[in-house]
């Protein structure tokens, strides 16, 4: 599979967007100003105990309280705890992980209060970001994701990967990891360290070691709440999960980021520096690569598929709703079910593009067509499962209803993504009222008596929609020609069809625009 990263920044976002086979699967939009992301670890403080929810609400300096729930404190939440308490009394410097005495794990169906107090301090990590009247939810059981691994602090459990399949490397994998495991760390061992040698596993492992050792320095005088560890930004995020042989390049429009992802991929995978190119083109980045247009057609109410199948795509507080529809796809040489078959189908590889494209979360309900027999709604299922399989978000899928409905929860840690591509009206400017077409002749006309006279302005030009073109140049005695007697001067008069029907613009000898 041929796979791009397209990445366009400017003053206030960075967009990251990633083709697959030259179709937009994935879009992120980075806000600068963005101060909570997944993965940041913050020194918080604990504001409300409350036992019927059994869980906490702890200050992070959102506007919202975040929400720890006691089955997200992790097990070994006594021991960093402990340790925070440690580093917190003045001590950072001279902790060290190999000399630490962990604490026994907390039990499974214990009480928060037994945790936790009111005012005190705790570190936590961004689990999902604030989405829409919610705080951030947030966890203690804290790890750190690299290229290759996991770190879990205070754990010495070794996990590996459910996707490695091969029993032999399995236990070469975890040989591995024990013979470099420090002490009170836990490890899990994701899909792409299969078959890689332990020299990058433990360049790995020891940058993970370095980034949670370098952030406990800092609690030495760190004051809730306050950021402790940046999670890496979106574009690293990305390339770090996403990176593999089937990346054949990554086109970046900005000097500043190209030269960071550059430095970053020479870090996980210098064999790969090559693919990275920065783009010069006058033609905006997302332009010239085909995503704008995408985007424009993969947003909104209803999306259309090539054949004719579109889907309606509503949300609610609650949930997602999907309804398939086979628009004008309807082949009068087969049957009803089968119709419905290959319309389902078709439908079910772009509702997994849509998830993924727009980070849809949460309950997902799509109303396939209607089908009678149990093998087609078997063969439904099972291409739905086939087109999640690269989604990387971790989703459930129910088999299809009697009544065609097909359930899927999908994982939700960031907002939706929601791109507006309804554009204002430039004629009415939304206002679904223009002014009336008998006076714009008019209105040219007073512009151009204001810029020849009062402007002095020679050599004018008028550029106009076609249509006001052909009414002001018709016949031998047109408007333009009495404009020439009247102003003692020929206007240049030049037809654009992309403007909108009352659109028009002057342009002096030299050509540039006059503002009026």
């Amino acid at each position: 599979m041929n796979r791009e990263l397209i990445i366009d920044s400017n003053a206030t976002e960075v967009s990251i967007a990633l083709l697959e086979d030259k179709n937009l699967v994935e879009l992120n939009k980075e806000k600068s100003n963005n101060s909570f992301s997944v993965g940041d670890v913050y020194l918080g403080k604990v504001k409300k105990i409350m036992p019927g929810l059994n869980a906490a609400f702890v200050d992070v300096g959102y506007e919202k309280d975040a929400f720890l729930h006691y089955l997200d404190l992790g097990p070994q939440v006594n021991s960093l705890n402990k340790y925070l308490k440690q580093a917190l009394g003045g001590r950072a410097t001279q902790l060290t992980m190999a000399d630490f005495e962990p604490e026994p794990d907390i039990e499974k169906t214990g009480k928060i209060s037994q945790v936790l107090t009111p005012n005190q301090l705790v570190l936590i990590q961004i689990a999902k970001e604030p989405i829409s009247t919610k705080g951030p939810r947030i966890s203690s059981e804290i790890s750190f994701a690299g290229r290759f691994l996991v770190l879990v602090p205070f754990s010495n459990r070794i996990s590996i990967s459910q996707k490695i399949k091969s029993v032999e490397e399995r236990n070469r994998l975890k040989r591995l990891i024990q013979s470099i495991k420090p002490k009170n760390y836990g490890v899990i061992i994701r899909t792409v360290a299969e078959g890689k040698k332990v020299a990058d596993l433990d360049a790995d492992l020891q940058s993970l070691t370095v980034k949670w050792e370098t952030a406990l320095r800092k609690l030495g005088t760190a004051k809730p709440p306050q950021k402790v560890i940046s999670e890496l930004d979106r574009t690293q995020a990305i390339l770090r999960d996403l990176l593999n042989e089937s990346f054949n390049s990554i086109h970046i429009s900005d000097s500043i980021i190209y030269e960071e992802v550059r430095n970053y991929i020479k870090t996980i995978a210098p064999e790969k520096i090559e693919i990275v190119k920065l783009y010069k083109g006058k033609v905006p980045i997302f332009e010239n690569f085909g995503v704008d247009k995408q985007i424009k057609n993969s947003f909104g109410k209803v999306v259309t598929i090539k054949s004719g199948v579109y889907l309606i795509i509503e949300h609610t507080e609650a949930l997602h709703v999907i309804d398939v529809n086979s628009g004008h796809r309807v082949n009068s040489g087969v049957n009803q079910e089968e119709n419905a078959v290959a319309v389902n189908l078709e439908a079910a590889s772009e509702i997994a593009r849509q998830l993924r494209l727009r980070d849809m979360g949460g309950i997902i309900v799509i109303d396939f067509i209607d089908m009678h027999e149990g093998l087609n709604r078997r063969k439904l299922y099972q291409r739905l499962k086939d087109e999640m399989v690269r989604d990387r978000a971790k989703h459930s899928i129910l088999p299809p209803s009697k009544f065609g409905l097909v359930q899927i929860t999908r994982q939700r840690v960031r907002p939706e993504m929601n791109v507006e591509i309804l554009e204002k009206c430039p004629v009415c400017d939304g206002t679904g009222e223009i002014k009336p077409s008998i006076i714009q002749v008019d209105e040219i006309e007073n512009n151009l008596r204001y810029l020849i006279r009062d402007q002095n302005e020679q050599k004018l030009t008028l550029t106009t929609h076609p249509f006001i073109f052909a009414y002001l140049t018709h016949g031998w005695f047109s408007i333009r020609m009495k404009w020439l007697l009247k102003f003692k001067q020929w206007i240049r008069i030049k037809a654009v069809p992309s403007y909108h029907m009352l659109e028009y613009h002057f342009h002096n000898k030299h050509d540039d625009e006059i503002k009026i």
